[in-house]
């Protein structure tokens, strides 16, 4: 039977990426060093099996619906919201900066003006994959730095959606080929035909701003609304295939209905499901595919590299990648500064988008595609966009020698000049003896109940900043962020605590701080949750004192319950033993 191009695909390139993102592990290197290593020996430019091309960035795109679906529902409207000073303009001042270090080199080599800007445009835009990934990584996602470079790739996204669709009504004027009729009307209804500038740029926003309407209004009700609806079904299997449908629908109508990218479009459905309660389990849900489709997304990258530009052209490789690298990360951490926020800020964004990914490529291919763009300038694009990839990992390391120095800098953005403080240093709590709770989903809020009718003083970490809004207006004291950040724990005063309580269902992330509490309190009484013996093993040595199992207290509590009736009295009715039942 023969083997479909989709299954080899598949087979290759999560095999390959496992085999070389170990190797990658073992030699203390990131793992997408390995992933990419694997697209670039499954591509064309290798010898041996080269895999479809075309099926892997397909594939690809699976991952980074998922991961923006995911990034989403830890991604409030009020985040988005809160960023919109330093995201809206940093993000337009970055890629201006950037664009023209791009068109500088090109004219120093004798390319044509519109070459050099597509050129110059492709270097200034990260990949929100690379991006994300790097900062869940590090735990820096809910953190104020996390937050901007978020909002800054949102800016991005739709700056870029804006330029594929100019991008062929400016080809003539560029010197390029348009490939497209020209308008039989004239007159003033020549503004409304999208072959021509205006009109191509009036629809444009036209559907973007028809896209942010319909998931404002109408999304926020009627999503929330089915997944509601399918969890009280009961039926895990629906509520993973609901979730399933409306991250990849939504996406998917955004971009043919409204010509928005699959990213922003999942994003945007993931930030309308946060606001349910159960975007916790939504997002625990989708994560096993995301993880995989999203290594599926570096191997396509590593398709499409060509090492011999290496050779053929060091010069101009050596200084695209200067310009990814340098020019975006100086750019964006000079803009980060000029506005007023503090160094840890400043550097973690400029970081975060010293590198290219996704949108580049797209932009050097319809570029080459309107005889704007040589080839040669897309290999170049690639190689970079390849080598700031591979360097991404390790400018983070870098940074997290240098935090502890940046950190001693205050922010300097203050109320007071009118502009949204987002970068407040943490207060530490007064409160001493208490409980420290670490999520406030389906069990945290039982257990924050107990602890609140015990009149027992707790102190709620909470990730989602509506949620912890929420709780704030209701009085209980809450701190918005990650529990593994650094610095949240000692606001937390986890050093006068009694008891750290791990609500949330992920036993390896709390792993990440029930490490450093135990090390700073050994003292602290610490309780988790856990699904399997293995993590239970695994939180008992970073210091755990009592791990629940959900499956085993189950199992006791029904044991329990048949033990007691065992040779008792039966001085119940049927329907008096069901409510029993239903009740515990």
């Amino acid at each position: 039977m023969p083997h479909t191009p989709l299954i080899a695909t598949l087979v290759a390139g999560l095999g390959l990426a496992f085999i070389l993102g170990t190797l990658a592990n073992r030699l203390r290197l990131s793992p997408l060093v390995g992933y990419l290593l694997a697209g670039v020996l499954i591509g064309p430019f290798t010898p041996g099996f080269v895999a479809d091309q075309a099926l892997a960035r397909q594939l690809a795109e699976l991952g980074v619906i998922l991961l923006m679906f995911g990034i989403g529902l830890h991604f409030s409207l009020h985040d988005l919201l809160s960023v919109r000073t330093i995201a809206v303009p940093g993000a337009f001042g970055q890629m201006a900066l950037v664009t023209s270090l791009g068109f500088i080199v090109t004219q120093a080599i004798g390319w044509p003006i519109g070459a050099g800007l597509v050129f110059g445009l492709a270097l200034s835009v990260a990949s929100t994959v690379v991006v994300l990934r790097a900062l869940q990584e590090k735990r820096q996602l809910e953190t104020d730095g996390g937050r901007i470079a978020v909002g800054w790739l949102v800016v991005e996204d739709v700056a870029m959606i804006l330029a594929l669709v100019l991008l062929p009504a400016f080809a003539d004027v560029l010197g390029g080929t348009a490939n497209r009729a020209e308008p039989e009307n004239s007159g003033m209804l020549t503004f409304f035909e999208p072959h021509t500038i205006s009109g191509a740029l009036g629809l444009t926003l036209a559907k973007l701003a028809a896209f942010f309407a319909l998931m404002a209004i109408v999304g926020r009700r009627v999503i929330p609304a089915i997944l509601h609806y399918v969890a009280h079904t009961g039926s895990r299997e629906l509520f993973r295939l609901a979730v399933l449908a409306i991250a990849l629908g939504v996406a998917f109508g955004a971009a043919e209905l409204f010509g928005v990218s699959f990213a922003l479009g999942a994003f945007f459905a993931g930030m309308i499901l946060a606001e349910s309660q159960l975007s916790q389990r939504a997002a625990q849900e989708t994560l096993p595919l995301r993880d995989a489709f999203a290594v599926l997304f570096f191997v396509s990258v590593g398709m499409l590299f060509n090492p011999m530009i290496l050779v053929e052209q060091p010069l101009l490789v050596a200084a695209t990648f200067l310009i990814i690298v340098i020019g975006n990360a100086a750019a964006a951490s000079a803009i980060a500064v000029m506005f007023g926020y503090s160094l840890p800020i400043a550097v973690t964004l400029g970081l975060s988008l010293a590198q290219i990914g996704e949108f580049s490529f797209i932009l050097a291919g319809l570029g080459v595609e309107l005889n704007l763009l040589p080839e040669t300038g897309r290999d170049l694009v690639l190689a970079g966009a390849i080598l700031s990839i591979l360097i991404n990992p390790l400018l983070f390391a870098g940074l997290d020698r240098l935090m502890p120095r940046l950190e001693n800098r205050a922010p300097v953005r203050t109320e007071e000049e009118g502009r949204i403080d987002i970068t407040p240093k943490l207060t530490t709590t007064s409160l001493t003896d208490h409980a420290i709770l670490v999520g406030y989903g389906r069990v945290g809020r039982l257990v924050a109940e107990t602890l609140q009718n015990a009149g027992q003083p707790y102190l709620i970490v909470e990730e989602r900043q509506v949620v912890a809004d929420q709780l704030r207006a209701g009085g209980v004291d809450v701190i918005s962020g990650n529990a593994a950040q650094p610095g949240l724990l000692e606001a937390a005063n986890v050093n006068s605590a009694k008891w750290l309580i791990s609500a949330i269902p992920n036993p390896f992330e709390s792993g990440n701080f029930i490490e450093h509490a135990r090390a700073t309190n050994p003292k602290l009484e610490i309780i988790a949750r856990a699904h399997s013996d293995a993590e239970v093993e695994y939180l008992k040595r970073l210091g755990a004192n009592l791990i629940i199992m959900g499956e085993k207290e189950i199992a006791r509590s029904i044991s329990e319950h048949i033990l007691s009736n065992i040779n008792a009295p039966d001085t119940t009715t049927p329907s008096d033993s069901e409510s029993r039942l239903t009740s515990e």
